[in-house]
């Protein structure tokens, strides 16, 4: 490790294993089921996971609990180290809250070692964002107690913007009405989400067309920098990457930014997007 410390992630970032192995980030594998069988991130190819979505297959997901989440992080307290887990929005699952009970729990039976779970109150990429500075100001040396305190001081201002483009993967996983769906799909309706200060998603626009509904994602960012001077941005996808090149191509124009990490929704936090879905997260003044 570079520091006295570990910094621990989950798949719901939907940052790349890569990522993972390269910046020693200790990781929590999230599941999702299809069909009874259960499969982790990283199982399947995300091409096939999104097959199975648009012929209509709609996988279930569940929570890690308290006792997953110890096994992930014991080893690292066992070897003496002290550990920050920084954990998927408390507002879209209990992960956050068996974290912080996993980490109790260690503290209890490692007196004297100390294990921090901090809720990000984000999701995806946006998450994975808030992850990148955290790795960054470990890797410069800052204490764990310090990025703790960073990552709560600033997780509301990791922007979050998405399209949904699967209006009937919507209305299947019961989130609108089947008329909704055909209607808006006919129509040719995006519906324009960001994610609130709660951790929410909200819809908030509907764009008629991909090529209005990616310049409604790219404004809504510059609303949200102002006088910020943000130096990196993430975008993922749910099985569009060409769409998703263009978002980013967009992005980099607007901005100046030439840094960023392009990624796939993977298939825990895809099971409830559905496909075509794409995002995009930058870091300023509010979310």
């Amino acid at each position: 490790m570079q520091n006295d410390w570990v910094l621990m992630a989950d798949d719901n970032s939907d940052l790349p294993a890569a990522f993972f192995i390269e910046n020693e980030i200790a990781v929590l594998k999230m599941n999702y089921i299809i069909d009874g069988i259960m499969y982790y991130c990283g199982d399947m190819p995300e091409q096939d996971f999104y097959a199975l979505l648009r012929r209509g297959v709609l996988p279930t997901t569940t929570a890690a609990n308290v006792d997953e989440i110890r096994a992930v992080m014991e080893p690292h307290v066992q070897a003496g180290k002290d550990l920050l887990y920084v954990a998927f929005s408390s507002a879209m699952s209990i992960t956050a809250e068996y974290g912080d009970a996993a980490a109790k729990q260690l503290m209890e039976d490692y007196p004297g070692r100390k294990v921090i779970c901090v809720d990000s109150l984000c999701a995806s990429l946006g998450e994975g964002l808030l992850i990148y500075y955290a790795k960054r100001l470990r890797q410069n040396g800052s204490t764990m107690d310090e990025v703790a305190d960073w990552v709560r001081d600033n997780r509301l201002r990791i922007a979050h913007v998405v399209m949904a483009d699967d209006l009937m993967h919507l209305h299947r996983g019961g989130r609108i009405s089947k008329m909704s769906a055909i209607a808006g799909s006919f129509l040719g309706v995006k519906p324009i989400i960001h994610l609130d200060d709660s951790g929410r998603l909200i819809p908030f626009d509907k764009a008629r067309g991909k090529k209005k509904a990616l310049t409604m994602l790219v404004d809504y960012l510059e609303t949200c920098v102002g006088r910020s001077k943000p130096d990196y941005f993430m975008v993922s996808h749910a099985d569009c990457p060409g769409e998703a090149q263009q978002l980013v191509d967009m992005i980099k124009a607007r901005f100046g930014i030439d840094d960023y990490l392009l990624s796939y929704i993977g298939p825990v936090v895809g099971s409830h997007t559905g496909p075509g879905t794409l995002a995009a997260f930058i870091m300023g003044d509010k979310r």
